[in-house]
């Protein structure tokens, strides 16, 4: 591994660090929302009103956002100077400000339309769909604040400051907690309370930003112009990668379509089973693909190709490091996991049965939701976002195909499997296409079976555990343990250096 990679690596452990808190605040979230929504009429209108604008906050805040701007932000940094480059910050926040508040207004105006294109089967619920209306206007807002919050992380990151932007995710959390028991203890509908924690958390975590961007010398403050060059031409980049970007997003928000369909609780068991999937990937998958991108956008303008491709197998080989055996772990262990975090209040056993299933039927496609960022970002680098968006068009083509004929058999859980095909099926596209663009795979065999063999071994072990009564919990930490054993004793070096890194900070804390 070189030193580019050992950085990323760095990088990428102190964006885990502060996601890790993220995605615990998160399951205990979802315990509370499990426990005051339970998964009925009014969870179900309120995942669907939470998901349209969650799904353009991975667009524009996590998506295209993000991957189109840090690149463009850094080459005006050093081509233009720093001035130039804050200039260029303010201009694309005006434009986000604008262009969402626009879509802010259209979608307040007509969220009962809304609402029936995204989830046309509540159409046979009036209460379904008019509840579900009215909490996609208090929701709907949040896209400003969280967009603008990407464009923070976007600057802070380019400015090789990871910490604020994965902390930020904590004050979403929170609010979700704060105002779920509040409105709980209070008596008030639990879902319009959630609807206005989302509204608030947005602006919490752009507030949070502020003094990290201040501390760097940055202000919103100064001259701008909206016909700026360089936003436009990040613009004419950032568009047709809107798509590209968030394919798996998109293919959960037609699964949702798809589950409206289904009986009343179906679109809730996909929700929660996707929050458990979304905990290895946040975690690790997307620290690694934002570490990843600076470099790479650096590599490929200085022409370093041999460099350039280095990166990108390393940042392959460590979010498969850790998806690989997240994945068998949660296939194992789905039922005692949504009991034990879900199973309670309102979620009763037919729900934790459920939503085990539709964890399964996830977890299958975890790796490939992990590896599609920084294939991705990779293209992106490369200036080339017309390919990512070709390779999304046809796997949501898959899901959508592969959904409807799943659907009369497996119910949610054939949605749920058909997102993890369409993940797969995104990987091994771009992957060959990569291939053909640069004259090598960006993954060699070896590190997937090194990796294949001990995930195996701990999963076997651990759905052995699964039917005991609380030992299946204890053993995790000696399952993750003898996973890095095996991994190292077959010498994979991310391995080894993700154990060594562990190990100098355990000491250094215990000196």
């Amino acid at each position: 591994m070189n030193a580019e990679s050992r950085h990323i690596a760095r990088r990428a452990a102190t964006v885990g660090g502060a996601t890790l808190i993220s995605r615990i605040l998160g399951f205990v979230r979802d315990l509370i929302t499990a426990f005051t929504l339970g998964a009925g009429l009014f969870a179900d209108a309120f995942f669907v009103a939470f998901r349209i604008p969650n799904l353009l906050r991975s667009l524009f805040a996590e998506g295209s956002l993000t991957l189109a701007f840090i690149p463009a932000f850094s080459r005006v940094r050093a081509e233009e100077g720093e001035e130039r480059a804050r200039e260029m910050a303010r201009a694309v926040l005006a434009w986000l400000v604008a262009i969402l508040t626009a879509i802010t207004l259209l979608a307040m105006l007509f969220a009962p339309e809304l609402t029936a294109l995204i989830a046309p089967g509540f159409t046979r619920n009036p209460e379904l769909l008019a509840t579900t209306a009215s909490l996609l206007r208090i929701c709907f807002p949040f896209i400003i604040f969280i967009s603008a919050v990407g464009l923070c992380m976007g600057i802070l990151n380019a400015m090789d400051h990871f910490f604020a932007p994965a902390f930020a995710p904590c004050i979403l959390n929170i609010g979700f907690i704060s105002f779920a028991l509040g409105g709980w203890h209070l008596g008030y509908n639990v879902a319009y309370a959630l609807a206005w924690g989302v509204l608030a958390s947005g602006l919490g975590q752009w507030l949070f930003q502020q003094p990290y961007l201040a501390r760097l010398g940055f202000s919103w403050r100064g001259p701008w112009r909206w016909f700026d060059p360089a936003v436009l031409r990040m613009g004419r980049l950032m568009l047709p990668s809107v798509f590209g970007s968030a394919v798996y997003q998109l293919n959960l928000l037609l699964s949702t379509l798809l589950a409206s369909f289904l009986p009343v609780g179906s679109i809730s068991y996909l929700y929660y089973a996707d929050r458990l999937v979304q905990f290895p990937v946040g975690v690790f998958g997307l620290a690694v693909s934002t570490a990843a991108l600076p470099s790479l956008s650096r590599l490929c303008a200085e022409g370093k190709m041999d460099e350039f491709m280095s990166v990108i197998r390393s940042s392959l080989r460590l979010s498969l490091c850790i998806s690989l055996p997240a994945m068998a772990g949660l296939i194992a262990l789905a039922t005692p996991l949504i009991g034990l975090l879900f199973g309670r209040g309102a979620f009763g056993p037919e729900a934790v049965s459920s939503t085990a299933r539709a964890l399964v039927a996830y977890g299958l496609g975890l790796p490939a939701i992990a590896l599609v960022r920084p294939l991705v970002g990779a293209f992106y680098a490369l200036e080339d976002t017309r390919t990512p968006v070709l390779v999304a068009t046809f796997c949501v083509a898959v899901n959508i195909l592969l959904g409807w004929a799943l659907m009369p058999y497996l119910a949610h859980a054939g949605l749920a499997l058909a997102v993890s095909v369409a993940s797969a099926t995104n990987v091994a596209l771009l992957s060959w296409l990569l291939r053909r663009r640069l004259g090598v795979w960006p993954m060699r065999l070896g590190p997937w079976l090194k990796i294949s063999g001990p995930s195996l071994v701990i999963g076997l072990l651990a759905w052995a555990s699964a039917g005991t009564s609380h030992l299946w919990l204890a053993l995790i930490p000696v399952w993750a343990v003898l996973y890095f054993l095996l991994a190292r004793r077959l010498g994979l070096d991310e391995a080894r250096m993700l154990t060594d890194a562990l190990l100098r900070r355990l000491r250094r804390r215990a000196g």
